[in-house]
């Protein structure tokens, strides 16, 4: 079976909700990326043989899909390029990478882009839902769905709080992650540790046209004083809008390609694929299938957590990544080592290939070998992915 190689991997600072980010078009965000992609690894943009673009609201500006627009859009891709855009919910654009490497591993394809974006400020969360719904066309929920799971109402924020409770974790616990997610993502901006990995994106600011570079979510002043004082999302519950990812605008891309390509083009890679992983459980409890596709990736790789030198646990809620450290006994100094979405936002369908780029640079950045990427998703299914740094 052929290697599948990633090349490089970049996205955007992340915008907050109404933030620097909301005035770009998500078509002309995707583009950004992709673009920057193109532009730093040197790939012939003739030679892409297609765009796998991630993105979860696909309803209005991101709706006719996304993906195709984006390439049309861009500067540096030909509209010969062709693209497919696709919803594994919050995973997304890691399904995007698995499906790349997937591709290439097969011998069917080359060269391949993986990518997301989502601009939550322009395509509001749940919308391509909600609107069809006040217009009364009906909702998701079938009798055949209804009937094997009656008065089920599928809810994130309700699973975040079971996995509090199954797993014992306080409100304490939320509270001190979600600090040390934006402690760690202070430490990594003023190091320039995103430097590598971040597209400068120029916006419309009230003195003017400039660039943003540093992502916008990072509560510079947090204490765990001000975590603690934010009121909770539900009546008895534990969690926060402290203690959850935040809302954001982004794009991301990965270049994954064949050995035969490196060569042909001279291109160097930053990682080959080691493993893809999907897996999908319990659909009430939702977030905490990543716990158990780990299982299932090591044993497929062969590998143990000790194996493994950084971890990308999507932060969505504080519990998933606490309920995943306490299930594979993996190293909390090895999890998200610049923090997570907590403080930097979860921009949906960017989200994966966002992760990768942090989990790829961050590798790189400490001479360290073997990454490890996952995150819960809709409907109780989670992705890993290993990569190993070259």
């Amino acid at each position: 079976m052929t290697t599948a190689y990633l090349v490089d991997a970049v996205r955007t600072a992340g915008g907050r909700r109404g933030g620097k980010l909301a005035g770009v078009h998500p078509v002309d965000l995707a583009a950004e990326a992709l673009d920057a992609l193109v532009e730093r690894t040197g790939v012939d943009p003739k030679s892409v043989d297609d765009v796998i673009m991630g993105c979860v609201t696909q309803a209005g500006e991101q709706s006719m899909h996304v993906g195709r627009n984006a390439v049309l859009a861009s500067k540096l891709l030909p509209q010969s390029t062709p693209a497919v855009t696709i919803d594994r919910q919050c995973g997304s654009s890691q399904q995007a990478v698995q499906f790349a490497a997937q591709a290439v591993m097969s011998g069917t394809q080359d060269v391949v882009i993986a990518s997301g974006v989502e601009s939550m400020s322009r395509v509001p969360m749940g919308s391509s839902l909600t609107f069809h719904m006040k217009e009364g066309l009906g909702t998701y929920k079938s009798p055949g769905l209804e009937e094997k799971y009656p008065g089920v109402l599928w809810s994130q924020f309700m699973g975040a709080e079971m996995i509090v409770e199954k797993h014992g974790f306080t409100k304490d616990d939320l509270d001190r992650f979600a600090l040390a997610s934006h402690e760690k993502a202070i430490a990594a901006t003023r190091a320039g540790a995103f430097d590598a990995e971040i597209v400068p994106v120029e916006i419309e600011a009230p003195d003017g046209p400039q660039m943003h570079r540093v992502d916008e979510g990072i509560r510079f002043d947090a204490t765990l004083e001000s975590i603690a004082s934010v009121k909770l999302l539900s009546e008895g519950g534990t969690i926060t809008a402290a203690t959850a990812s935040q809302i954001c605008d982004g794009s991301s891309a990965a270049l994954i390609v064949s050995e035969k390509v490196l060569k042909e083009q001279g291109l160097t890679p930053l990682a080959r694929i080691v493993n893809l992983t999907v897996t999908a459980g319990d659909p009430v409890i939702m977030l905490e299938e990543p716990l158990f596709a780990t299982d299932k990736a090591l044993r497929r790789a062969g590998m143990k957590i000790e194996d493994i030198d950084l971890y990308e646990v999507n932060e969505a809620f504080a519990p998933v990544p606490l309920a995943w450290l306490k299930h594979t006994g993996a190293d909390p100094e090895r999890l998200n080592v610049n923090g997570g979405a907590i403080a930097l936002g979860h921009p949906l369908g960017a989200s994966g290939t966002k992760l990768m780029a942090t989990l790829t640079h961050a590798l790189k950045a400490r001479g360290k070998k073997y990454g490890l990427q996952t995150m819960c998703e809709g409907g109780g299914i989670a992705n890993v992915t290993i990569i190993e740094a070259l």
